[in-house]
Order: structure tokens, then C-alpha cells, then sequence
């Protein structure tokens, strides 16, 4: 079953080249998603026709995450799914400096397991990249062409107003700086996480911003944000509170 699953997913035969690509996929609870996300994902870089691994970090998910991984490592192969457990929920920037460190790709995609950032944008990614140089690519909801899906009117304007603070305060030309959804170069993204110290809501906001900062040519992609299917959003008021104080602490710490 494996192997007939292997091929009809797209998924060449084992090589000894490493991928081109990591995508690096935090997970919390997210059972009943990582499946589906895998088949799309493997569907996405087969159109890109790129090589590519998928590095999930879980972190003691009481849901059963690690099993369901397991399960895709049988179905796919270890060339294609990672798994990296965590004794628990350690934060969304070690998450990703464990995943950095367990994967063998030059380039770094950085998406969430909740179906919020649709595979279906990663050829995208890729072609902007290639197309520009660009050491980031970052997903934006907010050019033309991208949007959000399922969120309230308050939820939209606060993430907007958010957004539209932050470049404000601290000059930023990228638009969308909560976003998630990114690709990096490696050692780019490597820089970036030992440098970045927020946390939570503000943590994404301040890798962009240190990225500008840092000269490095960043790009956008348009992205229609899907908000989750299945389970339970993780964003409360102490995220909102935590990107405040992190957009303090840039503004005197960059």
C-alpha cells in the first residue's frame, strides 16, 4: 500500500541528492490535518517540479499528531516526510531552529499545518524566487490578488490595522509582516532565527523586519489566507498583547 501510495502521490524513487527544498511544518494538535496537507503538498511541488522534503516539529500533540506523521513516513518514505518530536510546546521559533537543524534543504519554506496556507501558492514561491534572487519570498494578504477567507470583519481590520502600525512605526516595506507563510534562503533563515527574540503574534513580524534590516531583497507573493478547517485557532489576546510588546522592542532594539 505504501509503495502504490508513493507513486500515486508523484513521489520519485529515493535519491541520494538532498531536496532542494525543506518545508518546515509546526504542529500542535493537527491530527486531522496533516494528511490532506501532505497530498496537496506533494501535488503543488510536482507542478513546480522541484525536490523537495516535508520536516514536521511536533510537540507532544495529545491529538495523536506523531502517529498520523508515521503514517505519511510509511506512506511517502523518509525522503519525503520528517518527523521531530518535542517534550512540549516550546514556541514557534525553536520550532522552526529544530526543524532548520534536521533539514537537508538550501531553501526553506516556513507554512502552517492548519490547511490556513494553501499549498497551491508554492509554485509561486518558487518561481519568484528563481525569477528574482530573492533571499525571502514572503506570502502577503494584502497585494492584489490576495485576501483573507472565513475571518469576521473585526478579526480582518485588526490584523490590518496591525500590519499598517507596524510598517508605520518601524518602516517596513514589506506588507504583510504577520504573515506566516515564507520562503527562505538557508543560511539567511538560520541568521535571522539567532538574531529574533519575540515571541507569539510578534514573532513573524520581527524576522521580516530584521531581514530589511538586515539588506537582504525580499519578494511577495499574493496569498488567499484560508482560515482553519479543523481544530482550534491558537490566536487569543495574548498574542495580541505579545505583538505589542514586540513591536516595542523593535522599535528601540533595531
Amino acid at each position: 500500500m505504501a509503495q502504490n501510495r508513493g507513486a500515486a502521490g508523484g513521489s520519485q524513487a529515493p535519491s541520494n541528492r538532498a531536496p532542494e527544498y525543506s518545508i518546515i511544518v509546526p504542529t500542535y494538535n493537527e491530527r486531522e490535518n496533516v494528511a490532506v496537507l501532505m497530498w496537496m503538498i506533494d501535488r503543488a511541488m510536482q507542478e513546480a517540479g522541484a525536490g523537495y522534503e516535508v520536516v514536521f516539529v511536533d510537540d507532544a500533540s495529545p491529538d495523536g499528531t506523531a502517529d498520523a506523521v508515521r503514517e505519511l513516513i510509511r506512506a511517502f518514505g523518509t525522503h519525503r516526510v520528517r518527523l521531530i518530536t518535542r517534550a512540549g510546546k516550546l514556541g514557534l521559533g525553536s520550532a522552526y531552529g529544530s526543524g532548520l537543524a534536521h533539514a537537508s534543504g538550501e531553501w526553506i519554506i516556513l507554512m502552517d499545518a492548519d490547511l490556513s496556507h494553501h499549498p497551491k501558492h508554492l509554485p509561486a514561491f518558487i518561481a519568484k524566487q528563481r525569477a528574482t534572487g530573492a533571499d525571502v519570498v514572503s506570502g502577503t494578504r494584502y497585494q492584489l490578488g490576495g485576501g483573507v477567507a472565513g475571518w469576521n470583519l473585526v478579526r480582518k481590520l485588526t490584523s490590518r490595522g496591525a500590519n499598517i502600525l507596524a510598517s508605520f512605526i518601524l518602516g517596513a516595506r514589506t506588507s504583510d509582516l504577520t504573515g506566516a507563510y515564507r520562503l527562505y534562503r538557508r543560511d539567511a533563515l538560520a541568521k535571522l532565527l539567532a538574531a529574533t527574540k519575540s515571541r507569539g503574534y510578534a514573532f513573524q513580524m520581527e524576522v521580516i523586519v530584521r531581514a530589511q534590516y538586515s539588506g537582504l531583497r525580499i519578494e511577495e507573493v499574493p496569498i488567499v489566507f484560508v482560515d482553519r478547517l479543523y481544530g482550534q485557532s491558537k490566536l487569543g489576546v495574548g498574542e495580541y498583547v505579545q505583538f505589542v510588546k514586540g513591536l516595542l522592542r523593535l522599535l528601540v532594539g533595531l
